[in-house]
């Protein structure tokens, strides 16, 4: 018995260290994308106002200035966002709630699709190393909605009750069939990392319908 459970500690300890892992690569492509996307359009735009200013010798210099110095103050906040994306440790320190508020905010700012996050009941405690590991999961249903479901919504609902936090998340993409890929290794991953956490996992999907997860994580799982 006590063999069993440390091998079931070390389990959990490997994947947290895995999902942190993870996280951090996952970090870096969005920083990829939004450097891209948004910071060098912002710095693109303030060169092109900087040539302008150079040919301009009237009241609109002043003007275009100012415009300038925004667009820089935009680009540090940009950059400012970012480093906090970078820090591995974001998860533990701002917590669940608001590190899938940043992602969902992403996804807006980038035009991928509509998120919606609904909070239900009173937060509570959860320990830093499970919602690690909660939040892992839930990247990865935020990477497949991304990558494969063409969808235009994705809905995230988070209700805490005494007993449990029930974590809801949909798209409204393609959807697909369930049969072809129940040996798929992001669905295997998310159902691993569940069982660690004592909880339980429902994902389901069919052909135009979308894909929908349902995950309760009870409160007191521990002894």
């Amino acid at each position: 018995m006590i063999l069993d459970k440390l091998k079931a500690e070390q389990r959990f300890e490997d994947e947290i260290f895995k999902s942190t892992i993870e996280i951090q690569e996952q970090a870096l492509k969005n920083v990829s994308w939004e450097l891209h996307d948004n910071i060098g359009q912002l710095l693109s735009t303030a060169v092109m106002q900087i040539n302008i200013m150079g040919t301009t010798i009237d009241e609109k210099t002043s003007e275009s200035l100012q415009d300038v110095r925004k667009l820089v103050g935009d680009s540090l906040q940009e950059i400012r966002s970012l480093s906090k994306t970078l820090n591995h440790e974001v998860i533990q320190n701002v917590g669940l709630e608001k590190s899938i508020q940043v992602e969902l905010k992403r996804f807006e700012k980038l035009n991928f699709l509509t998120p919606v996050l609904t909070v239900k009941g009173d937060e509570v405690y959860i320990d830093p190393k499970d919602e690690i590991i909660l939040y892992r999961i839930i990247q990865e249903f935020f990477s497949n909605t991304i990558k494969h479901a063409e969808a235009s919504r994705l809905e995230v609902i988070l209700d805490y009750t005494p007993e449990a936090l029930l974590i809801t998340i949909k798209d409204d993409g393609v959807g697909f069939d369930m049969q072809s890929v129940q040996s798929n290794s992001g669905l295997l991953n998310m159902r691993s990392r569940a069982s660690l956490l004592k909880a339980s996992l429902d994902y389901t999907s069919s052909p135009g319908k979308g894909v929908s997860l349902s995950l309760s994580y009870p409160i007191q799982h521990k002894d």
